[in-house]
């Protein structure tokens, strides 16, 4: 049987709520915040929030994985939702919080896990591997937002 799993990672960013908003519902500019596993992004359709199609790929776990992600807007300049087309069940939502001049983001996934003693171990690394990936992301995603203020 198939297990879930999570993970995820947030961070302050220097930028109001609408702002930071903005850049994550851009997915070319969005593409340039994605750190190492995930490389090659393409967008497929649309480009800003509701109704885009993203496509990359992700080393992970010893594999690369081509992912196609289908976005939505459930609260519109509040929350993201890029939701895999292609079978994993990954499903990556961005939350964007206002605190004061600046946005608490959030980016949680999950995705359908292996069974057996491969998903036993994926249960255990894939969510500190990805809390990693998405601390670098937001990282970047922050000095974007900063680099833009200053400017």
């Amino acid at each position: 049987m198939a297990h879930v799993v999570a993970a995820s990672a947030e961070r302050t960013i220097d930028a109001p709520a609408d702002e930071a908003y903005r850049y994550l519902a851009d997915t070319e500019l969005h593409s340039r915040f994605l750190p190492p596993p995930f490389y090659d992004c393409q967008v497929e359709a649309g480009g800003v929030g509701e109704g885009s199609v993203v496509r990359f790929k992700i080393d992970f776990a010893g594999g690369v994985r081509e992912l196609r992600m289908q976005v939505t807007e459930p609260e519109p300049g509040r929350t993201l939702v890029h939701t895999d087309t292609s079978g994993s069940g990954l499903v990556t939502t961005f939350t964007v919080t206002p605190r004061g001049a600046q946005a608490l983001v959030n980016i949680t996934s999950s995705f359908h896990g292996e069974s057996g003693v491969a998903g036993f171990v994926e249960r255990i690394i894939a969510p500190r591997r990805l809390h990693r990936v998405y601390a670098k992301q937001l990282a970047s995603f922050d000095a974007h937002a900063r680099e833009q203020r200053a400017g």
